[in-house]
């Protein structure tokens, strides 16, 4: 009788996540209101349409972005965090609080941190370069998004970095030590070779949620990813089609390609940083 305690949950799953999934798919093959079957053309359109690959090329280039920054920098701060004697659990707790706000209130917060008389620029003023007009040009709207995507998610980074580096033996650099290595070289032949695995996890879970990007450049740019739609995600494009057009079917379609593109990103990234699942 164990199995009726797993009722409620099989039954959630399957109606709220395997039915919509199917659904998903019919509705894909099918056009209008009345929902005429059309095979595979809504993928066609999708493939061809400038804006889908112009809303990939945004997705990519501040997912990319995201990574170069949020990783290296939080494993940096990590270590420098885990060699601390005291007051450790203060920073462990300081850089985390972004990453427990929700994604649409911590937009809502760098609205005004972009604003051309808001805290960034003031700072950049401090350090002698010129204001930034963030949200008004295609470049710089990007480059608000890639700064508020880091700070949001380098207190998970963070995290997850100490985690890995508690858990490394400390006689590996007993050992070393006895043996004259630097503190430099501990860290480069011992720290990062057992590093690796963590940050292999932390690519996988960046470009997931790199590639489903949404709340945050849609607090930023709005419906069409202003300005000049630099901020129209592949999620901004499935969204726009679907609620803002009612062209379900395309919409539906492109969230299959973006389904696709996710396996196939995750298969590679495990293969070249031959990752252990």
């Amino acid at each position: 009788m164990w199995y009726v305690f797993l009722l409620p949950t099989l039954l959630g799953i399957l109606f709220f996540t395997v039915y919509p999934l199917l659904e998903s798919l019919r509705l894909s093959f099918t056009r209008g209101v009345e929902e005429r079957f059309v095979g595979t053309d809504n993928y066609t359109d999708v493939l061809t349409s400038d804006t889908f690959w112009y809303a990939v090329y945004n997705t990519l280039y501040i997912t990319i972005f995201q990574l170069i920054f949020a990783i290296p920098l939080g494993f940096v701060l990590a270590c420098l965090i885990n060699s601390l004697r005291r007051s450790s659990h203060f920073f462990k707790v300081l850089f985390y609080i972004p990453n427990t706000t929700s994604m649409v209130a911590a937009a809502t917060v760098f609205v005004a941190i972009l604003h051309p008389d808001g805290p960034l620029n003031y700072a950049l003023e401090l350090l002698g370069m010129e204001k930034v007009v963030w949200l008004s040009q295609p470049v710089s709207a990007k480059w608000g998004a890639i700064i508020l995507s880091v700070w949001h998610w380098l207190g998970f980074v963070i995290i997850i970095c100490l985690a890995n580096l508690q858990a490394i033996p400390i006689e590996y650099y007993e050992a070393s030590s006895i043996d004259g290595a630097t503190r430099l070289q501990q860290w480069w032949f011992i720290t990062i070779p057992n590093m690796l695995g963590s940050l292999a996890l932390l690519c996988i879970l960046g470009w997931i949620g790199g590639l489903q990007r949404f709340a945050d450049v849609f607090m930023l740019g709005g419906l069409q990813g202003s300005p000049a739609r630099s901020l129209h995600t592949v999620v901004g494009f499935i969204f726009e089609r679907g609620f803002g057009g009612n062209e379900y079917g395309i919409a539906s379609a492109a969230a299959y390609i973006l389904f696709l593109v996710i396996l196939v990103f995750t298969y590679f990234n495990i293969k070249l940083l031959r990752m252990k699942i």
